[in-house]
């Protein structure tokens, strides 16, 4: 504070001989002959006159606002459907999330949850109001003022109040209280006037200590109590009101809270003429700058007042703001509502995505093109047509080409059917284009995902990998060409008649020709020499007429094998990889659907 300018915490000395006494710095000696009372955290002054009048009641431990039996028979706080169904998103939120995310990220949601739990299990007829504000911006005189006595510490020491002091207008708010951990003796009960008693009925006033105080403890009440009540009143003055701490700390952190905030210019008395509309003017710019949404024209939002705790100037109408506040009975849900949408803010990164999620149909097929690819289901397509074909070539050849390929054979070793177990390079090269393949299709199901889904994803991909090689060339043995040699065609005996027919004529004409050089049968040239062209020349025709007509039964043999190798690829890897990837984008859906639920925006399609 300035040399020259003084608070209403600063000067009691200013007040009119109509106003309560002030009370004197708890350093000051006592002056008068009123009767003093100091438990070492409050130190006041009652006049001798009015002190039975203004005497400072503490509740009694058996009443509703010290002890805990207080609270019994007062009704527990009721929420709404819609703030019911947001808080169970939430939880099912967090109990979905907790294998994907840390504790650090989900431990406001939790919080948000576990404070939720407790405020409903206690008094919904009482609405706890919190005054926090910066050194010297006189919140404990407005405290007193509001109390219609004397009940917090003022003065010129700082910090002044070193402890949060309760005060409420009505029985039953107990455990309220000491929710806050707020203990008996620094429990009070307002000045006994029945006007005031009915207008601030269900009140709570909880007067802070400075939240800039140099002492570290006090801050730290600040912020631990700031959490739990249903609603604060934000006091400041003409010299702190743009002060950067209050708003980059509390303010703008709190905008969403607008609804349950009340902020006051106190000590206007300091300004002259239009100098506090001036000022007001320019905290509601700096408020509508923190985001804060003001309550102006009946729309909801903070209440913003100028007042002087003083003088007593606008006290009354920050009683009846407050009065009509508390009577609606609704700033502890609203409280918690704000409280699940920071929360919901708070964990926008990790469920939002950046564009529309999911495998799409495309990827998928290309996933098993690129795992039959890896186990050669192409090539062994391929080999199984050529198969085919070289079983016809063998059933319907001429016999002298058979017995030719007969003798190739016994002298080199066959080489057998398909290989379906590659050599090392190849084997390699295979294992390769597995993972490439399992990379590809992780990348583009974890993208526009948040990061720890993403990762998820690609985890999911990976574990799913892991053996995928060898599960593939074990189905490939399983799946590719059946034992023995391929099926006949119902043509081919026919086909083999015919080419033993021809064989037969070649036979017969030959033996003819030789019966006729040795002398056994009469010459005749003609007859022997027809039928033996005719058999060699219809040998090769048979053999090249069922070469085409095999290319179609050996094309379709061909294409058989390969699909169900396909087949079997792509069935290994949706079981190994693309089922647990669909089961991670499946939780992330229900997520997703979860913290829309939690925002209050139906369920959206990623």
């Amino acid at each position: 504070m300035p040399a020259g300018g003084s608070s209403g915490d600063d000067a009691p000395s200013r007040r009119t001989e109509s106003r309560r006494p002030e009370s004197p710095p708890a350093e000051s000696p006592r002056t008068g002959s009123g009767p003093a009372w100091d438990d070492g955290l409050i130190a006041r002054r009652v006049a001798e006159g009015a002190a039975a009048e203004q005497a400072v009641v503490l509740e009694a431990r058996g009443s509703g606002g010290g002890g805990g039996s207080g609270s019994q028979g007062v009704a527990p706080l009721a929420y709404d459907g819609t703030l019911r169904s947001r808080l169970d998103a939430l939880r099912e939120l967090v109990g979905l999330s907790r294998t994907r995310l840390d504790s650090r990220t989900l431990s406001e949601a939790g919080r948000v949850l576990d404070e939720a739990a407790a405020r409903r299990r206690l008094s919904g007829q009482h609405t706890v109001v919190a005054i926090a504000g910066a050194t010297g911006s006189g919140k404990s005189q407005l405290f007193n003022a509001l109390a219609g006595v004397t009940i917090s510490e003022t003065g010129v020491r700082r910090p002044t109040t070193a402890a949060p002091i309760a005060c409420s207008w009505s029985d039953g708010a107990a455990g309220l209280i000491d929710r806050l951990g707020i203990p008996p003796r620094l429990r009070r009960r307002p000045v006994q006037n029945a006007e005031l008693e009915a207008q601030l009925r269900g009140l709570v006033l909880v007067d802070l200590p400075d939240h800039d105080s140099a002492a570290v403890q006090h801050r730290e009440q600040v912020d631990r109590i700031l959490r739990l009540v249903d609603a604060v009143i934000w006091v400041v003055d003409p010299e702190k009101y743009a002060d950067a701490m209050l708003h980059e700390r509390y303010l703008r952190p709190m905008a969403g809270h607008a609804e349950v905030m009340f902020v006051v210019l106190n000590q206007t008395d300091r300004l002259p003429g239009e100098a506090t509309e001036l000022v007001l003017d320019d905290l509601r710019r700096l408020l509508d700058e923190d985001g804060i949404a003001l309550g102006e024209y009946g729309e909801p939002g903070a209440t913003v007042l100028s007042l002087s705790a003083l003088t007593g100037d606008g006290v009354p109408e920050l009683r009846e703001a407050l009065g009509q506040f508390v009577t609606e009975r609704g700033a502890a849900a609203r409280r918690i509502s704000a409280d699940v949408d920071a929360a919901a803010a708070e964990l926008w990164p990790v469920y939002a995505a950046r564009q529309r999620t999911g495998l799409s149909e495309q990827a998928r097929e290309e996933f098993a093109a690129r795992l039959a690819d890896a186990v050669g289901a192409t090539a062994a397509g391929e080999a199984a047509e050529r198969a085919w074909l070289r079983n016809a070539n063998r059933a319907c050849g001429t016999p002298w080409l058979r017995l030719w390929r007969w003798f190739q054979d016994r002298r080199e070793p066959p080489t057998g059917r398909l290989l379906l177990r590659t050599p090392a390079d190849e084997e390699a090269t295979a294992r390769q284009r597995v993972e490439q393949a399992v990379r590809t299709v992780a990348d583009r199901a974890s993208a526009g995902l948040p990061a720890p889904w993403a990762q998820a994803v690609r985890e999911a991909a990976v574990r799913g990998a892991q053996g995928l090689p060898e599960a593939l060339d074990q189905l490939a043995a399983r799946a590719g060409l059946p034992p023995g040699r391929p099926p006949r065609p119902g043509w081919w005996p026919a086909a083999v008649l015919a080419q033993a027919s021809m064989t037969l004529l070649q036979v017969v004409g030959g033996l003819w020709l030789v019966g006729q050089i040795v002398g056994v049968m009469s010459p005749n040239l003609g007859v022997p020499v027809l039928l033996m062209i005719a058999g060699i020349v219809g040998g090769p025709l048979v053999e090249w007429s069922c070469k085409m007509a095999a290319r179609g039964p050996a094309r379709r043999y061909g294409q058989e094998a390969e699909r169900r190798l396909r087949e079997a690829a792509a069935g290994c890897g949706r079981a190994r990889v693309l089922d647990p990837v669909a089961a991670e984008l499946l939780r992330y859906r229900e997520v997703r659907e979860q913290y829309a639920r939690v925002t209050g925006v139906g369920a959206g399609a990623r």
